[in-house]
């Protein structure tokens, strides 16, 4: 399998992008800030796709899909929305090439095609949705409208990693209208809490639920809910958001309907997304020196078995015994591969499968026939254990779901353990040098203080707790009185 990564405490910024590579999940294209997503890594997408794809259908979602382009002229039309993505947007201001007729077979930007107006590659789809929902909706009776899309967005990135900030990235995003703010409100809420139920259910990440500060909130929200994540290298990772948008697109779209009441009122309404950031968190949550570590319930292949024979007439009757095992398994709903190349040594598949994360290996050979046994191997803790082939479908049920547990637990603690609260300056410089994770400390509600100590400590707000008690107190930095801690950290 080549040469071992790098440790995560040698370097971890170089283990997560050896890791990403080297186990086949995705590398850096062509295009500069992009990359491609390689079998294996997409396939742990679409496993997350499915089952958000699925939360939202069952909270009441419809999936649609809405053009790349938007015309600049719409994507201004909500000020703050514009400003905040404005560096970040990639234009197209022409629709045609042409030969060089100075270099043969070479091609040139037509400049007799340039586009009567430009068109934004969506960064976000507020503008083209909201322009479109304007002739949808006339009446109370057209609301709510709850879309969702899976798509690409284009964020002009100068440093990117793969993953975690690419030019060019996969999401979903959610577009609500309501009739009412208190209906809209629920909305962003929901999707929050939809959000940390994926992430702690199947990624096994623990996050925090809270709302962002003024200057960390989503250009045109009034409010953004957010789940924040912390990795093993105690920085933090925003894992998605969902954002309160109040009237704000209604009234740059005039998109109104006629209440009950018969009067012309604006919508109220919602946005939200993940991408596959995701998929940079999942690695960082989970995984060791020696590869990844996936939860049983996003991993591509849950169980892989690997032969161990000399002659074709002991792989023949290998392949028998197990493929009355797999079936069962399968018939389960458990994924399993049989690797039975004859290009590779079984000691080579054993650390493929470590590097890339299955959550249980098999191992049958010749002598496990005789014998009746069989050797299951668990990725997250290592260990390995021969077993009685007629208990080989109970034992990997059993393990698949205590890896899922145990792997929340081992992330759960390491969260917990490190949240620290501080009571002045030196003991927060001291903790988000020294420890790490997130620090408890008061605020003054400034975006001025907010700045200063992201200056000086490049820590930044990353939420205000939705379960944070009010507590007197006085901010960390100004001495100025507070009423509740918020949660500061490094970040992704």
């Amino acid at each position: 399998m080549g040469s071992k990564l790098t440790s995560r405490s040698t370097d971890y910024s170089r283990w997560y992008n050896e890791l990403v590579v080297k186990a086949d999940l995705a590398e850096n294209s062509a295009v500069r800030g992009c990359m491609v997503i390689k079998p294996y890594g997409y396939a742990i997408w679409e496993n997350m796709q499915k089952e958000l794809d699925r939360m939202f259908k069952e909270t009441g979602h419809e999936n649609a899909y809405f053009p790349l382009f938007v015309p600049k002229s719409l994507f201004e039309a909500e000020e703050k929305n514009a400003e905040g993505f404005a560096k970040e947007c990639a234009v197209v201001t022409h629709y045609r090439l042409k030969t060089d007729p100075e270099n043969p077979g070479k091609l040139i930007v037509d400049p007799k095609a340039k586009l009567e107006e430009e068109l934004v590659v969506r960064p976000t789809s507020e503008a083209i949705i909201w322009n479109t929902y304007k002739g949808w909706i006339q009446s109370y009776r057209d609301l709510p409208i709850k879309i969702n899309q899976w798509a690409n967005v284009v964020r002009w990135e100068m440093r990117t990693r793969l993953f975690l900030r690419t030019a060019e990235f996969l999401w979903q995003e959610g577009h609500t209208a309501h009739a009412s703010k208190e209906e809209a409100l629920e909305e962003t809420k929901l999707i929050q809490q939809v959000y940390a139920d994926f992430a702690e259910n199947f990624m096994a990440m623990p996050v925090v639920k809270g709302v962002k500060s003024e200057s960390e909130r989503f250009a045109g929200a009034d409010e953004t809910f957010t789940i924040e994540a912390l990795m093993q290298d105690g920085k933090a990772l925003q894992a998605g958001t969902s954002h309160f948008l109040g009237q704000n697109f209604a009234k740059a779209f005039d998109v109104k309907y006629t209440s009950k009441a018969g009067k012309q009122e604006h919508v109220w309404s919602s946005s939200w997304g993940v991408s596959t950031r995701l998929m940079g968190g999942l690695i960082m949550t989970h995984s060791d020196d020696l590869g990844l570590v996936l939860p049983p319930k996003l991993a591509p292949i849950q169980v892989a078995i690997v032969p161990i024979y000399k002659t074709d007439e002991q792989l023949q009757a290998i392949t028998e015994k197990v493929d009355l095992i797999s079936n069962e398994l399968k018939s389960k709903g458990i994924s399993v591969k049989f690797d039975s190349r004859d290009t590779h040594k079984p000691g080579w598949k054993f650390a493929e499968y470590e590097l890339k994360g299955v959550p249980v290996r098999i191992a049958i050979g010749a002598r496990d026939l005789e014998n009746g046994t069989l050797e299951i191997a668990r990725r997250d803790t290592l260990e390995k254990q021969s077993y009685s082939q007629s208990e080989a479908v109970e034992v990997v049920e059993r393990l698949l779901k205590e890896i899922q547990d145990n792997l929340w637990q081992k992330a759960l603690d390491y969260r917990d353990q490190h949240i620290t609260s501080v009571d002045c300056f030196e003991e927060f410089k001291d903790a988000i040098q020294n420890k790490g994770g997130f620090v408890a400390a008061h605020w003054d509600g400034t975006a001025a203080t907010e700045d200063k100590i992201k200056e000086i400590t490049k820590a930044t707000i990353r939420c205000i707790p939705l379960d944070f008690k009010e507590e007197e107190g006085v901010c960390v930095f100004t001495g100025k009185p507070s009423n509740k801690r918020v949660l500061f950290a490094k970040a992704y």
